[in-house]
């Protein structure tokens, strides 16, 4: 390990030293945080899809409804065209 070479980017960066901030005994620090337009829009999205159901259940009915009648027919070449385009993207 070459200690000389450390050295040199220890002063390069002047990471031996430390930054010490002048306080009065009347500022008083405090932490905030700030969040973003987009990021509040984000939280509120999150929150909605969060509260909402993932399965649509009023086309799982129908579905459900025209199997049973016998008239949902879907094609295989559809089907395959759905899982390719699933599989590649």
């Amino acid at each position: 390990m070459r200690i000389d070479a450390y050295m040199q980017v220890s002063q390069l960066y002047k990471t031996n030293k430390t930054k010490r901030g002048l306080k009065s005994d009347k500022e008083e620090s405090r932490d905030s945080l700030e969040i973003s337009d987009f990021g509040s829009a984000y939280q509120v999205a999150k929150q909605a899809a969060s509260q909402g159901s993932l399965v649509r259940e009023d086309r799982v009915r129908d579905i459900k409804a025209r199997m049973e009648a016998g008239t949902y027919n879907v094609s295989a070449e559809d089907v395959a065209d759905k899982l390719a385009d699933q599989l590649l993207a």
